[in-house]
C-alpha cells in the first residue's frame, strides 16, 4: 500500500547482501548495455545504429526496475542514490555501500567488454561529441540528469510508482535523452556508466564532466521536486529502499 512506512528492517544485515548484490548486478547489466551499445555500433557494420544504442539502456533500466526494484530500489546510479538521500527518502548510512556496489558492477561490466572486444569504440566511453566543448557537454549532463532525477522522484512520490508507470517513465526518459543528446555529451547521466570504461581504458581526460554533471543535475532535480511536491513522502521512501523485508 502506498502510505505504508518504509520497511522496518531495511538495515537488517541478513537482507543487506541481497540489496548490495542487486545494485551490483543491475549496474553491471546497465553498463554492459550502455557502453556495449557504442561498441556494437562500431563493429556491427551498420546492423546496430546509434539510435538502437541510445534506446537499449532505457529498455534495460525498465527491465531492471521490474525484476529487482523491490529488492534495492534499483538505483543503479550514484547520482540517483544521492538524490534519494538528499530528498530524505534514503538513509545516508547506506549511501557508501550502494555507491561501492554500483562502482563494482560498472567496472566489472567494463572489464567484461574489454575482454570481449578489446578497446573498440573507446570501450563505449561517453565523450563530448565532435566540436562540442567540455563546458557544453557539462551543461548537457546537468540538464539531462536534472530531468532524470525529476522523473525518478516524481514517479516515486505517489500512486504512479505502483505497477508499470514508474519503470516506463524512467526507461522512456533515458531513451528520449539518448536519442536527443547522445551526439552532444553521450547522455550518460550516471557517473559510474562513464567512469567505469574510462578507468578500464586508462583515459580520465573527460571523466570529470560525467561525475560533476550528474551530481549537480541530481541536486537541481531534488530542489525542483521540492518545489513541485514539497516534503518527501512515505511512498518515495518505499520506492527508494525497496520492499524487501516488508510484510505483505
Amino acid at each position: 500500500m502506498i502510505h505504508r512506512s518504509a520497511p522496518p528492517d531495511f538495515l537488517d544485515p541478513s537482507l543487506e547482501w541481497r540489496r548490495i548484490f542487486s545494485e551490483t548486478w543491475g549496474t553491471f547489466l546497465l553498463v554492459v548495455v550502455a557502453a556495449g551499445g557504442g561498441i556494437m555500433v562500431d563493429i556491427s557494420s551498420g546492423a546496430v545504429t546509434q539510435g538502437m544504442a541510445a534506446t537499449a539502456p532505457g529498455l534495460m533500466v525498465m527491465a531492471i526496475i521490474y525484476f529487482m526494484g523491490e529488492v534495492s530500489g534499483a538505483h543503479l546510479n550514484p547520482a540517483v542514490t544521492l538524490a534519494f538521500a538528499i530528498r530524505r527518502n534514503f538513509p545516508w548510512a547506506r549511501v557508501p555501500y550502494y555507491i561501492l556496489a554500483q562502482i563494482a558492477g560498472g567496472i566489472g561490466a567494463a572489464l567484461f567488454l574489454k575482454s570481449m572486444f578489446g578497446g573498440v569504440g573507446h570501450l563505449g566511453a561517453t565523450i563530448p561529441g565532435n566540436g562540442i566543448t567540455d563546458g557544453k557537454a557539462l551543461a548537457m549532463e546537468i540538464l539531462l540528469t536534472a530531468g532524470l532525477v525529476n522523473t525518478i522522484l516524481g514517479t516515486a512520490s505517489g500512486a504512479r510508482n505502483i505497477g508499470s508507470n514508474g519503470a516506463i517513465a524512467v526507461g522512456g526518459y533515458i531513451i528520449l535523452a539518448g536519442l536527443w543528446a547522445s551526439p552532444i555529451s553521450g547522455a550518460s547521466m550516471n557517473p559510474v556508466r562513464s567512469l567505469a570504461p574510462d578507468l578500464v581504458r586508462g583515459d580520465l581526460g573527460t571523466s570529470w564532466i560525467y561525475v560533476l554533471g550528474p551530481l549537480l543535475g541530481a541536486m537541481i532535480g531534488v530542489f525542483f521536486e521540492w518545489i513541485l511536491k514539497g516534503k518527501a513522502t512515505a511512498a518515495g521512501t518505499i520506492a527508494a529502499q525497496g520492499t524487501l523485508g516488508m510484510d505483505d
